[in-house]
C-alpha cells in the first residue's frame, strides 16, 4: 500500500479520538458545566450534524482547490475547533468547538476517501478506504480509551489539548506524504450533484444513515450504562471502549476484505447481525462478561458495514465520486446524531440506560431491509440490461480528461 494511505490514516486517528473519546467523559464534562447526561449528549449530537452540514458544504467549497491543499485546510479547521472545545468557558462554547472541529471530518474522510481508492488497482479500493478508516479504528483502541483516563484523571479539558496536538501530526503527515495530484480537469459541481439521481447511492447513503446509528444509539450512552447497570467502575470504562475499539478494527478490515469479494453479502449479514446484537444488547448489559463481549461484536458488525458502504458509493457515483463521497460520511454522522438524540429521549422517558439499544436495533433491521431492497433492484437491472453493470448509472461521469493523468499512471504502480 503506499506510503500516503499512511498520513490519511494519522488524519484519521485524530479525528477518530475526537469524535468518539467525548463518551467516555460525558459524566465529567456534565458535571463541570452543571448539566444532565442527556444534555451533555447534544456534545455527540452536535458534533454529528456538523459533519452531515460540513460535508456538502466543505467539499463544494474545496471543488477548485486541489485535494492534497484541501486535505491539510481541514486539518487546521479540525486543529482550532479542538482547541476552543479545550478552553470553551460556558457548555455553548465547548458545543460550538466540536461543531467547528466536525466541520472537517465529512469532507476529510469524503476527499480521503477518494485519493485513496485513487492511488491502488481497481480491484483493492475497498482495502485501500479501509486502510484509511484503520486510523478512525485504531483510535478507538488507543486515542479514545487513553483520552478518556487522562480526561478522568488530568481533566477533559487535557483531552482535548491532547487531541489539537494530534491535528497538528495529521497535518504535518499529509504535508509530507499525500502527493500533490491536481485536482481532476473537466468536473464541476454539477457533476458531482449528478451522482444523487443515482437511486443505488441514495439507498447506500439510507443503510449508512440506520446501519451505524444503530451502533451509536447503544454506544453514545455507554458509560452509564456500564457502570450503573454492569456494575463496572467508572474507570473500567476505559477498557470496555479499548473492546469497542479493538471490534471496530477488526470489523473494518474485514469489512474491507470481503466488499472487495462479495459486497452485499457482506451487508446482508453485518447489518442482520448488528441488529441481533443489538437488541440482545438490553439483556447482555446487566452481566459484566457479557456485556464485555457484546460490546466487541457491536464494534465489529458496526464498521464492517464502513467500507461496502463507503465503496458502494464510489462505484454508483464513478467519474465525480468527491461530494457524493463525502455526503456519505455526513450520513454516517447523520445516523450519529438521530441515534444520540433518540438515545436521550427514551433515558429521558425513564425507560433506563439500556433503552438505547432497542432503538439501535430497530435501525439496524431497517437499514438491513434497505439492503435487501437495494440488493434487489441491482439483481432486476442486471437482468434487464444483461451486461453485467448492474444498470449503473454513468450520467454523473466527466470526460476522460477528467482523470488526472498522474492518477491513472499511479494505478498500475500501486498494484
Amino acid at each position: 500500500m503506499p506510503l500516503a494511505l499512511l498520513a490519511l490514516a494519522v488524519g484519521a486517528f485524530g479525528i477518530g479520538t475526537t469524535e468518539f473519546v467525548i463518551m467516555g467523559l460525558l459524566p465529567e464534562v456534565a458535571s463541570d458545566f452543571g448539566v444532565s447526561i442527556p444534555t451533555a449528549g447534544f456534545l455527540v449530537t452536535g458534533y454529528a450534524l456538523g459533519v452531515v452540514i460540513g460535508a456538502p458544504l466543505m467539499t463544494a467549497l474545496g471543488t477548485k482547490i486541489p485535494r492534497k491543499r484541501m486535505l491539510m485546510l481541514l486539518m487546521g479547521l479540525f486543529v482550532i475547533g479542538n482547541v476552543l472545545s479545550a478552553l470553551a468557558p460556558t457548555f455553548g462554547l465547548m458545543v460550538t468547538g466540536r461543531i467547528i472541529a466536525s466541520l472537517a471530518h465529512g469532507a476529510f474522510f469524503g476527499i480521503g476517501s477518494v485519493v485513496a481508492a485513487e492511488l491502488v488497482a481497481p480491484e483493492k479500493k475497498a482495502g485501500a478506504i479501509a486502510m484509511m478508516f484503520t486510523g478512525l479504528t485504531v483510535a478507538n483502541v488507543v486515542g479514545v480509551p487513553l483520552g478518556t483516563f487522562v480526561g478522568q484523571s488530568m481533566g477533559w479539558r487535557t483531552t482535548f489539548f491532547i487531541v489539537a496536538a494530534l491535528g497538528v501530526l495529521g497535518l504535518a503527515g499529509i504535508a509530507k506524504l499525500v502527493p500533490d495530484v491536481p485536482k481532476p480537469q473537466g468536473v464541476r459541481l454539477r457533476h458531482e450533484l449528478a451522482a444523487f439521481r443515482n437511486t443505488q447511492v441514495l439507498l447506500a447513503m439510507a443503510m449508512t444513515v440506520l446501519g451505524f446509528g444503530g451502533v451509536f444509539a447503544a454506544i453514545t450512552y455507554i458509560t452509564p450504562m456500564m457502570t450503573d447497570v454492569a456494575g463496572f467502575a467508572d474507570a473500567s470504562v476505559t477498557w470496555l471502549l479499548v473492546l469497542f475499539g479493538l471490534g471496530m478494527v477488526g470489523g473494518n478490515l474485514l469489512g474491507g476484505k470481503f466488499a472487495d469479494r462479495r459486497l452485499m453479502p457482506m451487508l446482508y449479514i453485518a447489518l442482520g447481525a448488528l441488529a441481533l446484537v443489538l437488541a440482545l444488547f438490553t439483556l447482555t448489559a446487566h452481566n459484566k462478561i457479557a456485556a464485555a463481549v457484546t460490546i466487541v461484536l457491536i464494534g465489529a458488525l458496526g464498521f464492517a458495514t464502513v467500507p461496502p458502504l463507503q465503496k458502494r458509493v464510489l462505484d454508483h457515483a464513478a467519474g465525480a465520486p468527491t461530494l457524493a463521497s463525502a455526503v456519505n460520511i455526513g450520513a454516517f454522522n447523520l445516523g450519529n446524531a438521530l441515534s444520540a438524540w433518540l438515545g436521550g429521549i427514551v433515558i429521558a422517558a425513564g425507560l433506563g440506560y439500556t433503552a438505547p439499544n432497542w432503538v439501535g436495533a430497530a435501525l439496524a433491521a431497517s437499514a438491513l431491509v434497505l439492503a435487501l431492497i437495494s440488493g434487489a433492484l441491482e439483481l432486476r437491472d442486471k437482468r434487464r440490461s444483461g451486461d453485467g453493470h448492474g444498470g449503473r448509472d454513468h450520467a454523473a461521469a466527466p470526460p476522460p480528461e477528467a482523470v488526472p493523468q498522474a492518477v491513472r499512471e499511479s494505478v498500475p504502480a500501486a498494484s
